[in-house]
């Protein structure tokens, strides 16, 4: 058997359809430079998701591939569970230096669904060891995700993915991204809230929704008057995707718990970390009968590889001014998109926030799969993207080039066009 055969025959895709996968021949990455994938047969295609959003300064980039094999001639892993590891340590000072005011204190795992998984947790013993055991439900945003485990998918709400667990699923309430309608949810439920969990600015696999401006301010101020913690999901805004190191900082917001993962080690390897407040740190401390710890774990946290890389990706920040060098090619984008996308018949709204970019096609039915449709149709002209439903999204590294947005977008009106008749 070729490749192909064998991962038809081998491998089960996450998100896929293998009823479709396995009708069709399948895309083979072989290797990878800068910005763009190679595959097996030397074909070059852009990389405007990241790699599901996670690349940020390209790939084979020789500062983490250094850092990496560094690493290897020292140790690849050794467990957090009762031993420390120099990366790890390294790595959560620097996290510590760069995450909002009052997070002091950095919990690995090795995904976002993990980071949720670990936040939710926390914040329910948090309260329960402070002495509020009625504070023991969530309050998540309606079209929130916030990953695939159990208890990210209990606070996601998304029917497209989460409806079939629902029975699984412990009870979440919801609510709307309105200051009005969190202000009446909390007055009404904040006595026996835990924590409220949102992806702050724009809630990505939702099809790239837009927050209205404030309301992540009147959260923290509403979440702090009520005693409910305020936890931020950055797996996707994090690290420059909304145009600042955390989406959070636009508002000025400080949240009690914080979720990273995707982009910590630069698109890498798997790495997460929930950061806390030294006051949430302060109520798992106590007599070993006592039973406060934190029982939670896992077997790659603080993974030094993974760490390492991050490390090189955080140098790579300050030493290229990343962020401040990534404000003109924003610029560039969204005057791109509304130059040559906005006339397009079929372009129902464009929805961005720096590098986030959601490009919602219609009127179409589900069944009629546009946006892969379209995705399909990009991957011949050389751009990687991957849709959303009808939603088209644009998620390039923060390494893009000017000659490269250009490709992306043209690339990008030429499917529309060739797909939807534009």
């Amino acid at each position: 058997m070729n490749l192909s055969e064998k991962d038809r025959r081998y491998v089960w895709h996450p998100f896929t359809q293998m009823r479709d996968w396995t009708a069709a021949e399948p895309l083979i990455i072989a290797r990878a430079e800068g910005n763009e994938l190679i595959d097996t047969d030397g074909r070059r295609y852009l990389d405007g998701v990241s790699s599901l959003w996670v690349n940020l300064h390209g790939h084979h980039r020789r500062e983490l591939d250094d850092a990496v094999r560094a690493q290897l001639d020292r140790v690849a892993h050794s467990t957090l569970l009762g031993l420390a590891n120099v990366p790890s340590i390294e790595l959560a000072e620097r996290l510590v230096k760069i995450a909002p005011p009052g997070l002091s204190r950095v919990f690995y795992s090795d995904s976002g669904s993990t980071a949720v998984e670990v936040a939710l947790k926390i914040a329910f013993q948090y309260q329960k060891q402070r002495g509020h055991a009625e504070k023991r439900k969530f309050l998540a945003l309606t079209d929130a995700y916030h990953g695939d485990t159990v208890g990210a998918v209990s606070v996601g709400g998304i029917d497209l993915f989460h409806e079939i667990f629902h029975s699984l699923l412990f009870h979440v309430l919801r609510v709307q991204p309105s200051i009005d309608a969190l202000e009446q949810m909390l007055a009404e439920h904040g006595h026996e809230l835990a924590a409220l969990v949102v992806e702050p600015l724009v809630q990505g696999a939702a099809g790239m929704l837009m927050q209205p401006p404030g309301f992540l301010r009147a959260a923290r101020e509403l979440c702090s008057r009520h005693e409910v913690l305020l936890v931020c999901d950055e797996v996707a805004t994090g690290f420059g995707r909304t145009g600042t190191m955390f989406a959070c900082e636009q508002e000025s917001v400080s949240p009690d718990l914080l979720c990273l993962a995707k982009g910590i080690s630069g698109g890498y390897l798997p790495l997460a970390a929930t950061l806390a407040t030294e006051q949430i740190y302060s109520a798992f401390l106590g007599q070993y009968e006592q039973k406060l710890t934190f029982f939670h774990g896992h077997t790659y946290t603080g993974n030094p590889l993974a760490c390492a890389a991050g490390i090189a990706s955080l140098d790579l920040f300050e030493r290229d001014h990343v962020l401040e060098k990534l404000q003109p090619k924003i610029g560039r984008l969204h005057a791109r998109l509304d130059e040559q996308l906005r006339p397009l018949k079929p372009v129902v709204e464009i929805r961005r926030r720096g590098f986030m970019v959601g490009v919602e096609l219609g009127p179409y039915a589900y069944e009629q799969a546009i946006g892969a449709r379209v995705c399909m149709d990009l991957r011949a002209r050389g751009v990687i993207l991957r849709p959303l439903g009808n939603v088209i999204v644009m998620m390039p590294p923060l390494s893009i080039t000017d000659d490269e947005i250009d490709r992306l977008v043209d690339a990008t009106r030429a499917a529309i066009a060739a797909v939807c008749g534009a």
